[in-house]
This record gives structure tokens, sequence and C-alpha cells, in this order.
């Protein structure tokens, strides 16, 4: 009896994958080729990442693929990537945004932090308010 796969995201030729460490951190490229169990070529021409060899625990494997063939050329790979346009499509992804976000949230400063604080505040009291008067109407009923 087989098991259904439980990996949807595979290290292959094509796939995008996000730098998490390392030189070119934070930035997409594409694997090119699979050298053995822990090294790819990745090149990523539109991101600004020059093709190398990289190991794939600084790697992460993002949902987005590149139909293209085994160490396809750089032109190529430049060529695939914006007709499918990869860099719109991680700019709306779910991922993207948290890094985004979070790179915003570091940059406050101590004013900015206290203004979003009393925000919060003021919202938590808005939506008790509103959340006390459904409550109420409830308890009539």
């Amino acid at each position: 009896k087989f098991e259904t796969m439980v990996y949807k995201r595979l290290v292959e030729i094509g796939r995008v994958v996000f730098i998490a460490k390392g030189d070119n951190e934070g930035k997409l490229a594409t694997i090119v080729n699979v050298i053995d169990g822990n090294k790819v070529l990745v090149d990523g021409p539109s991101s600004g990442v020059v093709r190398t060899v990289r190991n794939l625990k600084d790697l992460q494997l993002t949902k987005f693929r590149l139909p293209i063939r085994l160490q396809q050329r750089t032109k190529n790979v430049k060529k695939v990537w914006d007709e499918q346009e990869i860099s719109k499509k991680w700019g709306e992804s779910t991922w993207a945004k948290k890094l985004s976000a979070r790179a915003t949230r570091a940059k406050l400063t101590d004013f900015d932090r206290y203004k979003l604080m009393r925000a919060k505040q003021s919202r938590n009291r808005l939506v008790r308010a509103e959340f006390a008067k459904l409550r109420k109407a409830a308890n009539k009923a």
C-alpha cells in the first residue's frame, strides 16, 4: 500500500528558491542543476544573483517553478523568469509580505512603536464596544 506524496516542493531543475543565508541573502534564484544531495547550481539573473553553487541548507524552496532544461544558459533563465513574472508573483505571495512587514517593523523608532501601540489600543476599544453591543442584543433575544 503506497502513501500519497507528502512533499509538494521538490528540489528540481527550475525550482525557484529563496536564499536564506550567506551572500545574496533574501534574494530569489532558480535551480539550474543538482550537483549532489547537498549542493545545487543556482542562477538568478533577474534578481541579481550570479550563477553559483549553493548548499541546500542555505536555501528555502518556494512554490514557483520555471519550465527550463538542465544547465540552461543565464540569458534563457532570465527570459523564462520574466515571461513567468516570478518577481511579481513573489511580491504578491504571503511569504514576501511577511518578510517586508518584518523589515518595516524592525525599522520602527520608539515614537513609531508608541503610535502603533496607541492605534492598537483605540482599535481594540472600538472592537470591544461593538462586541458588547452585539452581546447585549443577543442576551435580549
